[in-house]
């Protein structure tokens, strides 16, 4: 503290005293030490109003006002259960539909109804760690409850007192003694009833994990624990906000903000827990985004026209209509695009737009999408392998889209996995549910998977935008065939059983994606398996698809062996194992008229077929 000069009598003559004595106090505001301890614990840059989100994204004027009225609705009234209050709504929605635009303006609207507790902003791309990761949660927490209320601010400066060590105990105990405590002792108060307002967490699934090594031990003690995972330290804020919550004398509505991921499916789900949350709002499912796209549209590219002088027909109302379509209900593609448009770019708008619609310029217009999508395809376990699904099941979903009961997302994992017991699924595609809605288990056998947005496939297969994550479409169609033959070969071991939907995919899948010439059956009982199964489906097409495509990169003075292992493993089933597969020289048209009137292997084909059927009757007859 600087010093302080105090002078006495000044300007007076003639004082005389025998004995003076002075005693002076001087104290600092109540509770200043303490509030300077918990300020150098927070992270300044995680309160919504903080200097490092001064670009925060917002919503627009008159979009997602529907959305926040029915939060701001909540936060003031609740559910409507004044005798059980739920305390914790979950706010979700996939990447890019404006989660963190819409607690950052509901934040806003709170401060003005005076109804802001307190607020974290998590954020992976932040620069400053605290935004990162678990650290200084609470601390920031309770650092805005101290201003909220000055009651508040003096119980938890008498907290840090009794407790100096808090700052080092884990969140819990944080919570406990920062927050509980001091709201413990307000709500004996008269006055202590009337405490109400919100605390909002938005972007929890880019919480990082905290990592702990223990530098003191030595020898054979030295080695690091386990390393921690975002999910056990997000697990871990929601469980803090959790025990919050029950208590009696917590007086404030929690709303979270995130992804889909699968730490949030589980915690929220009144099958894994039984505490009562408020009703999921789900921003894809529960609100059209699309009015509020094409508004925003509207408005930003009519300045964009002022600015330029450019005509009235300059973006139409054709041109929003596409680019809305092209948005799939996600804010985020709308802002890139306009942030594309605010840049310097030396072209001119129109060629600006042409490049958005077309993807025509040597630029990328959407870059900061590409980032996003990149960051959360390489939380992923395995980033290539997750490619890798994801291109097979738009393969899948685009090549057999009129066979809806057939290409569930249950006869898509039992196609893909190594291991069809295995929960590989769930493992590569878990914390990608902000990219692709994934079917709850109990629905996957009647269920499609579906993408959240359609500009993630065309970031997959452009290898400038992503980069390493890229693989060819052969690449893709290989890793297809591949689970087929694996298919397969487990098919012909008889411990195996597969539903009737999986073996008609099996039975047809030939006729609509392409064979490639080195797909090799992994054992050739697997290929007399599928053969058998064909015939079984009535698929003379796909016979002759598998029969002849390989057979077409073999050279003229040998077959390939994977031509010769399903050739075979074919005419051997049709009782012609002399017959000769067609040329290879033949000429593509003269190829199309074999597969389309070859009477030949059409008989084959339908003797098998009849053969089969009588032996199905024969056996359901019991002789």
């Amino acid at each position: 503290m600087a010093a302080t000069n105090i002078e006495f009598f000044t300007g007076s003559q003639g004082v005389q005293a025998e004995r003076m004595k002075f005693v002076t106090s001087i104290s600092s505001p109540v509770g200043v030490e303490s509030l300077e301890r918990i300020k150098a614990e927070i992270a300044p840059g995680a309160i919504h109003d903080s200097k490092e989100r001064c670009d925060a994204p917002k919503c627009a004027p008159e979009t997602r006002v529907a959305v926040q009225d029915d939060l701001y609705d909540w936060i003031v009234d609740g559910d409507g259960e004044p005798e059980q209050p739920k305390k914790i709504k979950w706010v979700t929605g996939p990447a890019g539909s404006g989660k963190t635009a819409i607690m950052g303006s509901l934040s806003e609207r709170c401060v003005e109804g005076g109804v802001l507790a307190a607020t974290f902003f998590f954020s992976s791309w932040s620069g400053s760690i605290g935004r990162r990761r678990k650290t200084a949660f609470v601390t920031t927490i309770a650092h805005q409850l101290a201003q909220y209320r000055s009651d508040l601010r003096e119980e938890i400066s008498r907290a840090i007192v009794a407790n100096p060590d808090i700052f080092d105990k884990n969140l819990h105990v944080q919570m406990r003694v920062l927050v509980l405590g001091p709201l413990h002792e307000i709500g004996s108060r008269p006055d202590g009833s009337d405490l109400r307002g919100a605390v909002i967490v938005d972007g929890l699934d880019e919480c990082e994990a905290e990592q702990y090594h223990d530098t003191t031990a030595t020898g054979l003690k030295s080695r690091s624990p386990p390393a921690r995972t975002k999910e056990k330290d997000q697990l871990e804020i929601l469980q803090v906000l959790q025990m919050a919550s029950a208590d009696p004398c917590f007086p404030f509505r929690i709303l979270i903000a995130s992804r889909p991921e699968r730490v949030f499916r589980e915690f929220f789900s009144p099958h894994t827990n039984p505490t009562p949350f408020a009703r999921k709002l789900d921003l894809h499912e529960d609100y059209n985004a699309d009015d509020d796209i094409t508004l925003f549209f509207e408005v930003q590219l009519s300045r964009i026209r002022r600015r330029y002088n450019l005509p009235d027909s300059w973006a139409s109302s054709e041109i929003i209509r596409a680019l809305v379509e092209k948005a799939s209900g996600q804010f985020i593609y709308a802002a890139t695009v306009i942030r594309f448009f605010e840049a310097v770019h030396r072209e001119p708008p129109e060629a600006l737009l042409a490049s958005v619609l077309n993807l025509e310029s040597t630029s990328n217009p959407l870059e900061q999408l590409d980032m996003l999508y990149t960051h959360i395809l390489e939380s992923s376990p395995d980033p290539p392998l997750s490619v890798r699904w994801i291109r097979s099941i738009n393969t899948l979903l685009n090549t057999l889209i009129l066979e809806r009961d057939q290409c569930t997302a249950s006869a898509i994992n039992m196609l893909l996995q190594t291991d069809p017991e295995s929960s590989e699924a769930e493992h590569l595609l878990g914390l990608l549910h902000s990219l692709i809605r994934i079917p709850p288990p109990s629905d996957q056998a009647k269920t499609r998977y579906e993408f959240y947005h359609k500009s993630l496939l065309d970031f997959l297969e452009d290898p400038i935008r992503c980069g390493k994550l890229h693989i060819q479409d052969a690449e893709c169609l290989r890793f297809i065939w591949d689970g087929f033959n694996q298919a397969c070969a487990r098919g012909w071991d008889t411990r195996v059983s597969y539903p009737e939907s999986f073996l008609a995919l099996l039975a047809h899948l030939p006729l609509y994606l392409n064979f490639p010439s080195d797909s090799s059956p992994h054992t050739p009982a697997g290929a007399d398996w599928w053969v058998s199964l064909a015939i079984a489906h009535q698929e003379d097409e796909s016979l002759w698809e598998v029969f002849g495509m390989p057979h077409k990169s073999c050279p003229w003075y040998r077959c390939k062996p994977v031509c010769r292992v399903w050739s075979r493993a074919i005419l051997r089933r049709l009782g012609s194992p002399t017959w000769i597969a067609p040329e290879v020289f033949w000429p593509q048209r003269e190829w199309r008229r074999q597969v389309d009137t070859n009477p030949r292997f059409h008989r084959l084909v339908t003797k098998a077929i009849k053969d089969a059927q009588e032996k199905t009757s024969k056996t359901s007859n019991g002789t």
